[in-house]
């Protein structure tokens, strides 16, 4: 009985740590944008070698009576797998590569986007949405107006938004054109729906020269963007037009939308494509939750984030 009582206890327990490290799970996320914000990757890097806790809080920009609690997030990043602790100091785990601001595919606008208080304050809302008879979304009855009203308004959010785009657009071409660049190949022009700044299609464009392209945006958005000699912006609604080409591209476009929305999307980009003998496409890169997570759990866990934060918007 002595064993069985045991057994309880610690199953107990272990079921109240389940709970609290996802009560507590924000506690990573700004803890990591801390460390964005204090330039911790990028003094590390510099460093060059491991780098000692108080060389550390020497080298950053903080109130030194503060500088014990640098140990405490330090040692939930090391934890998170971020940095890499040895005897003489801290290095870069490798992933961490990719908050450096010299690296030219970090995710730090991303970040920072994300984790901003206009973003985080509807999961605040989350149960009250599923409660009222409203149409809004969580961002809507929190702030009153739609994300893109919102956006179109405000410049903060319209620059970290943005600025979170283009990093991320950054990331997912270099991939696209490295593994998928067959699907460019043949085509006399594209049009980039809802391509914000351009960052995608502007490398479409320089990899493939004899390809007209188009970034097709809110008027907002890019007005006052200069194209090139096989590049130009075009503003618009996509619910109500999109410019005519051989293939439509839309990345990150689909997610935000309802299913009704995102019909009337594919409606619009059926009528775009000016001619189907050349071309005749719609290149959708988005999100897609797999119906079984295999092997990969951390990109399964990704898919199910991604997919409830969508609905947020």
């Amino acid at each position: 009985m002595a064993m069985q009582n045991g057994e309880m206890s610690k199953d107990l327990l272990h079921s109240q740590a389940h709970i609290w490290n996802h009560i507590f799970g924000f506690i990573n996320s700004m803890s990591l944008k801390c460390a964005i914000q204090l330039q911790i990757p990028d003094i590390i890097n510099r460093h060059g070698t491991p780098m000692a806790l108080f060389e550390l809080v020497e080298a950053l920009s903080i109130n030194k009576e503060r500088s014990h609690f640098v140990y405490r997030l330090m040692r939930i990043l090391v934890h998170s797998g971020f940095f890499v602790e040895e005897e003489e100091g801290y290095l870069l785990a490798h992933v961490s590569r990719l908050l450096l601001e010299e690296e030219p595919l970090n995710v730090r606008p991303f970040l920072l986007a994300v984790l901003d208080p206009i973003l985080m304050d509807p999961c605040q809302q989350l149960s009250e949405w599923f409660k009222n008879d409203d149409v809004m979304t969580p961002f809507e009855a929190t702030h009153g107006r739609t994300f893109w009203d919102y956006a179109g308004q405000e410049p903060k959010l319209n620059h970290l938004f943005s600025e979170a785009m283009v990093s991320d657009a950054k990331l997912v071409t270099s991939i696209v054109l490295k593994e998928c660049g067959q699907t460019f190949k043949g085509l006399r022009s594209i049009v980039d729906v809802g391509g914000g700044t351009g960052t995608v299609v502007k490398a479409i464009a320089e990899a493939y020269p004899e390809l007209n392209c188009i970034c097709f945006d809110l008027p907002h958005v890019v007005d006052g963007l200069v194209g090139s000699k096989n590049l130009k912006y075009v503003g618009g609604n996509m619910f109500n037009a999109i410019p005519k080409a051989d293939a439509v591209l839309i990345k990150w476009i689909l997610h935000d939308w309802n299913d009704e929305e995102c019909i009337k999307i594919l409606k619009q980009c059926k009528e775009a494509i000016s001619n189907k003998k050349n071309g005749g496409k719609v290149i959708i890169i988005d999100m897609v939750v797999k119906n079984n997570k295999g092997d990969d759990d951390e990109s399964y866990k990704t898919q199910l984030l991604f997919d409830n934060r969508k609905g947020e918007k």
